[in-house]
């Protein structure tokens, strides 16, 4: 293993970053509201969420793999033209 030398100047951490802190929303809200009551709109807001995520996700998905077409298909051309290449070169050895 090669030893190197480190960087003349390393960057450090001159100051220090405090989280942000929001007040959570007072539950008096939900003052009031029967048990089964909350657990249904719990499960409405789930499902929702749940829905949102798997659309928001499929679209990056989707756009990911629209980036990568064009790179795909160079390295499959590559490898088909290989294939071919050495398929043509064992055939004409053959003879």
């Amino acid at each position: 293993m090669s030893s190197r030398n480190p960087p003349r100047f390393v960057p450090t951490l001159t100051e220090v970053v405090e989280p942000v802190v929001r007040p959570v929303p007072a539950q008096a809200h939900w003052e009031g509201i029967e048990e089964p009551v909350v657990q249904r709109i719990l499960q409405r807001v789930d499902l929702a969420l749940e829905r949102r995520m798997r659309t928001a996700l499929a679209q990056l998905v989707q756009e990911q793999v629209q980036a990568m077409m064009p790179r795909l298909r160079d390295e499959i051309e590559a490898l088909v033209r290989q294939a071919v290449n050495d398929a043509v070169a064992q055939e004409l050895e053959s003879k």
